[in-house]
């Protein structure tokens, strides 16, 4: 790997453009908290009782997707130092694989994004009817579903300094509750609590199949300072120190506090719990002042989350449509902001949200596996990249460092694979689905490129990323005369 700033591979095919120096830009502390941010959202507070039907035999399916997650952590900070620009998965599926894999990963991405902004708010509406519709009321459940959705939006909307602000304050906020659940917790465990070790009557690999499937949506994230490097200062440095530090740091939250909800709120109450960590505050210290001071930090950690996730859901298909791999109006941008992308993925999440509160009865672990498999293909094809470039251009790297890095990627590529068998046949169904409705997309496209003589539109002010288009064909040298290459 180099050390420096210098481009490497094939640099030029970032789908972002040049940025000024530290302006609007992002330093380690601000990556930092947009990983935590975007990965430690209402999910961890929703995800006992998602995981609840499998039992203690769930948290072994934790441990096990937190190694897949340090995994990918480590591909997606490698991979930043070797391609540049924002886009993430997409554009390093794009380097390795050519555009139409970097179009399915901004595509699946893209869904990824606003399918999980609707599972987050979904658990971010529990924990806010812990003060106000108590009885879940579906009608005003999707009202307040609504507010969560468009308050980030609006704070996105109003300026990338805006945003880097408000994810700093509420990442500190919602951190020190859990963290505080997650030690202190730990010491008023009860083992009757936990229950059977696998409740779910199935065989030990299929729950922990199926509960690390659930598990994996409480990472999705990790690789948002990739996604966003444009925006990052010196991403070469950063972006792999974000997104590890990030991901180490949600780890140990998540897994401790799991264990604190497993040990002190039964199994049986645990499923039906709308609020689970509310539910375990109250266990532990009585009344229910501490639920309520856990609801609020739940609130507001589900508000940054949307906050983060908001900018991430149209930062990747702005950068395609800089590079014309995306309708051209995502690549518009308002005080530095893609404002068509958060509006149109917005809108998205609303009717996603208000459809499946309607036709859906577990509604946030329908839409935590539909995020899970749109996510995992970006893993897939950004580890399949890693590998690629390892074994293709990576063959000066020492012998022990390339063993290692391809031995990290393998185990990235096989956890990304595992974790889609553990979603099920409806979420791949659905997911496979979504996936598809993007080919179209792409023909359309691609036939508004030069391949039949059309001009693509670009936005008016707004830099293309693509690459210049090959000239006319040039004549066939015979075979006796020396061909001369020229740049």
């Amino acid at each position: 790997m180099k050390a420096d700033n210098t481009p490497t591979g094939d640099d030029t095919k970032s789908g972002s453009p040049d940025r000024t120096p530290g302006k609007g830009m992002f330093g380690l502390p601000t990556a930092t908290a947009l990983v935590i941010g975007s990965v430690i959202g209402t999910g961890v507070f929703a995800l006992p009782t998602a995981l609840a039907p499998y039992g203690p035999i769930s948290l072994v399916a934790f441990v096990l997707v937190t190694v897949g997650a340090l995994a990918l952590a480590c591909t997606f900070g490698a991979l930043s130092k070797r391609v540049r620009g924002s886009g993430g998965p997409y554009v390093y599926a794009r380097d390795a694989f050519g555009d139409f894999a970097g179009f399915l990963n901004a595509w699946s991405y893209w869904i990824t994004a606003w399918a999980g902004n609707a599972a987050i708010v979904v658990a971010w509406v529990g924990y806010v009817e812990v003060f106000w519709n108590t009885g879940h009321a579906k009608a005003w459940s999707i009202v307040i579903a609504m507010v969560g959705l468009w308050i980030p939006a609006v704070i996105n909307l109003s300026g990338v300094r805006n945003m880097a602000v408000t994810q700093i304050v509420t990442t500190v906020l919602k951190f020190v509750p859990l963290l505080f659940m997650a030690t202190v917790g730990l010491l008023f465990i009860k083992a009757h609590n936990f229950g059977a070790f696998n409740a779910s009557g199935t065989s030990a690999g299929a729950a922990i199949s199926a509960a690390a499937a659930i598990a994996l949506f409480s990472y999705l994230g990790i690789e948002t300072a990739s996604v966003a490097a444009g925006r990052v200062r010196d991403p070469q440095r950063n972006v792999g120190r974000a997104t590890i530090l990030g991901t180490v740091g949600c780890a140990v939250v998540y897994i401790l506090g799991t264990v604190t909800v497993f040990g002190t709120v039964s199994n049986a109450a645990l499923q039906k719990s709308a609020a689970p960590f509310t539910d375990s505050a109250d266990a532990i210290f009585g009344g229910r002042w501490a639920g309520q001071a856990v609801a609020v930090a739940a609130i507001v950690s589900g508000l940054g989350a949307l906050i983060g996730w908001t900018l991430i859901v149209a930062e990747m298909p702005m950068a395609a449509a800089k590079d014309r791999l995306f309708p051209a109006a995502f690549g518009r941008t308002r005080k530095g902001v893609p404002a068509f992308g958060i509006v149109s993925s917005t809108l998205l999440a609303s009717v996603l949200t208000a459809v499946s509160y309607s036709q859906f009865e577990k509604v946030f672990t329908t839409l935590v596996l539909l995020s899970v498999v749109t996510a995992v293909i970006p893993y897939i094809f950004s580890a399949g990249a890693q590998l690629y470039w390892l074994l293709t251009r990576g063959r000066q790297t020492r012998w022990p460092h390339l063993l290692r890095d391809c031995g990290v990627s393998a185990v990235a590529l096989a956890f990304s694979f595992w974790s889609l068998a553990g979603s099920g046949y409806q979420a791949v169904y659905y997911g496979l689905f979504c996936l598809l409705l993007g080919l179209p997309v792409y023909i359309w496209l691609k036939a508004a490129r030069n391949e039949y003589g059309e001009t693509p539109v670009i936005p008016a002010g707004e830099p293309s990323m693509t690459l210049a288009p090959a000239g006319p064909p040039q004549p066939v040298a015979p075979v006796d005369t020396p061909v001369v290459h020229t740049t």
